[in-house]
């Protein structure tokens, strides 16, 4: 395998981790200030850049809210944060990092609906420019993917593009139909409610 046509074999360990970035279902932020979970990702930027990244990441107007902005302390793995806002700062920090591979591991899973809109915007921003490799449920996280891979049990069993996934009568198709065609449950009637 290489990446950008070096053999990763021939490079350090710390050469192949500053290229790959990943963004969790569950983010660790660090007992500290908003601005140094961000900085995280790259220590020596500027106000400016960290500034830009919370941006790109649709948090900065979140954190400028709280009470001491970019100086307030999370709490321990982020606790004084909705779980949206622990997203955008992971996203945020890795944008910051600049990494040619961006892992996303369930990175919209246990999101509300608005949240998840949030997060899909900044995760369009931070995708952009560079190989992304997303582990996902959640259809939406990846329909606009330039390959999508389903896994059954362990094993590849479709493979393309989500309008070629959704011309086959597969598992692709069968879960997308769940999650966007399945018709809300009809609500009981006040007759059948009283009875």
């Amino acid at each position: 395998m290489s990446i950008d046509g070096v053999d990763v074999r021939q490079m350090t360990l710390e050469n192949l981790n500053s290229m790959i970035g990943s963004v969790s279902q569950d983010p660790f932020l660090f007992h500290t200030s908003v601005a140094e979970n961000i900085k995280y990702g790259r220590p020596n930027a500027t106000d400016d850049e960290m500034i830009e990244a919370a941006k790109a990441a649709q948090i900065h107007d979140a954190i400028t809210a709280l009470s001491d902005g970019y100086d307030t302390v999370v709490g321990e793995r982020g606790y004084r944060m909705s779980g949206g806002e622990r997203q955008r700062i992971a996203i945020a920090r890795v944008t910051l990092a600049n990494p040619r591979i961006l892992l996303l591991d369930e990175a919209t899973s246990s999101l509300d609906t608005l949240s998840e809109r949030m997060i899909q915007r900044a995760l369009s921003s931070a995708m952009t420019g560079r190989t992304t490799i997303a582990i996902a449920h959640r259809l939406s996280t990846i329909m606009a993917a330039d390959l999508i891979l389903v896994l059954d049990d362990g094993r590849i069993v479709e493979s393309g593009k989500h309008h070629e996934l959704l011309a086959q009568s597969g598992l692709y198709r069968l879960l997308y139909q769940e999650q966007f065609l399945a018709a809300p449950p009809a609500p009981e009637s006040s007759a059948a409610a009283s009875g």
